[in-house]
């Protein structure tokens, strides 16, 4: 991911690179993106079970580190017509 954007890794993981967004829409504003090329959600696989365990100890991880659970946050993924990238990523936002 890094080659098409300059990003400062929040996380990396075997499977999965977390980053602040770009382009934020939110105060707090992170990007979760698998390393493997997944369209949409409906594409997980049973054999993705590493990733969806790197995804959610990454994203308890970031709420610790960012105090969230006592500000509020959201953990977002776009599909279909809300999908304006065609590779799978969630949204960890707060503070709006």
């Amino acid at each position: 991911m890094s080659f098409a954007l300059p990003v400062h890794r929040l996380r990396e993981t075997p499977t999965l690179l977390a980053f602040h967004h770009p382009r934020p829409s939110y105060p707090l504003h992170i990007l979760l993106v698998p390393k493997r090329a997944i369209g949409s959600l409906s594409e997980i696989q049973p054999t993705d079970n590493d990733f969806l365990a790197d995804l959610f100890t990454t994203v308890q991880s970031l709420i610790a580190e960012f105090n969230l659970e006592a500000r509020g946050y959201r953990l977002i993924a776009n599909g279909g017509q809300y999908q304006d990238v065609p590779q799978l990523h969630f949204h960890l936002i707060a503070d709006r």
